[in-house]
């Protein structure tokens, strides 16, 4: 076994469906070569593919609803216009992904998809205590991985919940690993990454390469794992693999399936 791929594994959510540790298969707001991202329609045909974990978004409605939704606003993907937050979840109902697909609830995704494992990036302080509210809600702990750009944010949920979830790095802490890393001592990385259970970064930001040997193996050290987004290259697909990061999050599930399934990595 790749000793990339035997990291956090005590937390449920890192475990494949077949309880096994390996690399995982995220598909980046469902899978839909049509554009209806984070609809209904994509996320089935993500776990139809054969995949667990799901990656998407939460915004919260003018009346409080928490919605599965990457945008602020409703402008780009439907074919309705308004901000989300300024708008009643009736309101939301009517619009149509792609001229589609209606905008899903969390409440919708997490009941028709019981077995489907989420990354969930909170994309802002609106839908914080909603956030913490579903997951309490429908006592999906182990079902969940909480994600922000802003560490504060996703500090914010973690303490609204009665028991731990999994959890990944914001920008702040992965900046300052990713810079410090390797002259931190390990003692400080710990206590600066205290409840963190995983850096999730693209492979490089701007000129800075990101995802590295170093990067990893310095994660891995500390008990991490690495998930990398978002990869819609087989060959780049192939080459993070081969450097051992624990999770890839793509566009194109039919791509990294066919991938993994060569690898003898797929479930």
């Amino acid at each position: 076994m790749h000793v990339g791929y035997a990291t956090g594994v005590t937390l449920p959510y890192f475990l494949r469906k077949d309880g096994s540790v390996g690399p995982l298969a995220f598909a980046h707001r469902g899978f839909s070569l049509d554009g209806l991202e984070n609809s209904m329609a994509a996320f089935r045909a993500a776990v139809e593919l054969g995949t667990v974990h799901l990656e998407t978004d939460v915004h919260t409605t003018s009346d409080g609803v928490l919605l599965v939704f990457h945008d602020s606003s409703l402008d780009r993907v439907t074919d309705s216009a308004g901000d989300i937050a300024s708008l009643t979840a009736s309101e939301v109902s009517a619009a149509r992904i792609g001229g589609i697909e209606p905008v899903p609830t969390f409440d919708e995704l997490v009941s028709a998809l019981p077995t489907a494992r989420l990354n969930l990036d909170v994309k802002d302080w609106n839908s914080v205590g909603p956030m913490a509210k579903a997951i309490e809600k429908h006592g999906i702990h182990d079902r969940v991985l909480v994600t922000s750009f802003s560490d504060r944010r996703r500090r914010a949920v973690l303490k609204l919940l009665s028991r731990p979830v999994a959890t990944s790095a914001g920008s702040t802490l992965t900046a300052v690993f990713a810079l410090l890393g390797p002259v931190l001592p390990v003692p400080l990385a710990r206590k600066l990454l205290a409840g963190v259970d995983v850096f999730q970064v693209p492979v490089r930001y701007g000129l800075f390469r990101v995802v590295t040997p170093g990067f990893i193996g310095r994660a891995h050290r500390l008990g991490l794992q690495v998930h990398v987004w978002t990869i819609n290259d087989p060959a780049e697909m192939e080459r993070l693999l081969d450097l051992g990061v624990d999770g890839v999050v793509s566009d194109r599930l039919d791509l990294l399936k066919e991938v993994l399934v060569r690898r003898g990595r797929w479930v």
